[in-house]
């Protein structure tokens, strides 16, 4: 596993979070 690799991994997984969160604060 390459560093660049566990950056982008972490990157969606925040993004993931985010939507989220957004999606239970519009219902």
């Amino acid at each position: 596993m390459t560093v660049g690799n566990n950056n982008g991994f972490v990157l969606i997984v925040v993004l993931f979070i985010l939507l989220i969160i957004v999606g239970c604060s519009y219902l």
